[in-house]
């Protein structure tokens, strides 16, 4: 069975969308609910090595991608997410899943304003300590004029 094989049928139901974008490059957009028990899957069960994830405002939702890489074919299996209120966006943690998680959550958190639940410790890292509360250095907050 095909590593791709195996990660599709591994997380069955929970794939919404399921993209080849290279022979090397694969996104599965998931929902929030669904992060914790797939990035275990591929971490712990499938040893897979956590290298980074990413963070977009997008105007439909906060997309959240943890990136995941198959050292033994060198393929990237990228999970994605939507997090569609952003008013309040939050998501569970996988910190305590995989401790390379814990600082890219927080910068999200601080940049994005993504609350992580669970997260052992949501504190500035990047932004300083005057910086105004509520307000996300890496939001699209541009008004109908497109000014910001």
């Amino acid at each position: 069975m095909s590593v791709n094989d195996k990660v599709r049928k591994g997380l069955g139901e929970k794939v919404l969308h399921w993209h080849e974008h290279s022979p090397r490059r694969v996104y599965v957009t998931i929902g929030a609910d669904d992060l914790r028990e797939a990035a275990g899957l591929l971490f712990n069960d499938y040893g897979f090595r956590f290298s980074i994830a990413t963070g977009t405002d997008t105007p439909e939702s906060i997309e959240i991608t943890y990136h995941f890489c198959c050292d033994k074919t060198g393929q990237f299996f990228s999970l994605r997410i939507h997090l569609t209120d952003k008013d309040k966006p939050e998501v569970d943690s996988i910190a305590d899943i995989m401790t390379g998680a814990n600082w890219i959550e927080r910068e999200m958190w601080e940049l994005l304003g993504v609350n992580f639940v669970g997260h052992p410790n949501l504190e500035r890292l990047l932004l300083s300590d005057d910086w105004p509360e509520g307000s996300y250095p890496l939001r699209n907050t541009q008004d109908e004029t497109g000014d910001a």
